[in-house]
């Protein structure tokens, strides 16, 4: 029995997207935060195997790199090293519900409308690369995107930096409970302020050790 390329080919697809479907949906599904974690890096995996698949080797080793080697494993220690309350999580959980159900069919109707233009009525969604074009797929890859869709792509870059701005000042935000250290005043302390020399009278030494010596 022989396999032919198309067949491994296709064995391997449907491996890789369908744990990355099952790896999905455990992350929403799974009630331990550290394990939705976990199977948000089988996820990024998967399809980090896809993308090796459709011969974007730049970009399967870009999501193992920066998404699985240096963003989740952050969020992984973070998560693990916070105390989460869950049951407050939980609490709330029917009550958000309708606005998620709102968002995600939101999403979902995007999604099938990129689909439906892209691959409904077309005998070849995918374009594939030029066979005389001797530029590998990164370099073809920065050549859209700092050529043909830079506007896009600074735009993006934009919208980044104000999310990580908001980020940072929400965050700094003056809250009753906040514990900080203020490097100006450690740094123009005195020694005054460190120490406190009490006189005492004499008769109320003695007093202290006659009791000091009853006990």
């Amino acid at each position: 029995m022989t396999f032919d390329t198309s067949t491994i080919f296709s064995v391997f697809f449907y491996a890789f997207a369908g744990l990355l479907v099952i790896s999905a949906l455990r992350v929403i599904t799974a009630r331990n935060p550290v394990h939705a974690a976990l199977f948000l890096v089988l996820a990024f995996f998967c399809a980090s195997g896809l993308w090796m698949l459709l011969k974007a080797e730049f970009l399967s080793l870009a999501l193992i790199l920066v998404y699985v080697g240096a963003v989740m494993v952050l969020f992984l220690f973070v998560v693990m090293m916070l105390d989460l309350d869950l049951e407050h999580l939980r609490r709330d959980f029917k009550k958000y519900l309708p606005v998620a159900f709102l968002m995600g069919a939101v999403i979902v109707l995007e999604l099938s409308i990129v689909l439906i233009r892209s691959f409904i009525g077309t005998s070849s969604p995918v374009q594939p690369m030029l066979e005389e074009s001797t530029m590998s797929n990164t370099k073809a890859l920065g050549m859209l995107i700092f050529v043909d869709y830079v506007y896009a792509f600074e735009v993006a870059g934009v919208i980044l930096l104000v999310a990580i701005i908001a980020a940072v000042a929400l965050t700094l935000r003056n809250r009753k409970d906040a514990k900080a250290q203020n490097v100006a005043e450690q740094i123009n302390v005195k020694a005054s302020d460190r120490m406190r020399i009490v006189k005492m009278d004499t008769d109320m030494a003695a007093k202290q050790d006659a009791r000091g010596e009853k006990k």
